[in-house]
């Protein structure tokens, strides 16, 4: 599906809009080499867990993370796939050639 479907700028809308908070930028660095459950993530991280638990709300429907339940506990992982998606659309932005206008007249 080409990056211009338009199921894919909204995906592509939602990652950016969920990654311009400082709170969901450091879940996400906190993801990034491993799955950790909501108790890690609020001790690492300094917050309660009503506070993350909104900011994973938020990252989970811009499909950045991906829960899984172990018993009692949910423990989140980074989507890649659609990190691969944010990645493929600044690529493509950098390789694009401008053609600079002389005027408007």
């Amino acid at each position: 599906m080409p990056l211009t479907s338009s199921s894919n700028i909204n995906s592509i809308m939602a990652g950016f809009q969920a990654l311009s908070d400082p709170l969901r930028m450091k879940i996400v660095t906190s993801l990034r080499e491993r799955e950790l459950c909501v108790c890690d993530l609020c001790e690492l991280l300094e917050v309660n867990q009503s506070k993350l638990s909104f900011h994973l709300k938020t990252l989970k429907q811009a499909g950045l993370i991906i829960p899984r339940q172990s018993g009692r506990w949910i423990y989140y992982r980074l989507n890649l796939v659609q990190f691969a998606l944010l990645e493929e659309y600044l690529a493509e932005i950098c390789t694009t050639k401008i053609v600079m206008r002389q005027s408007c007249d």
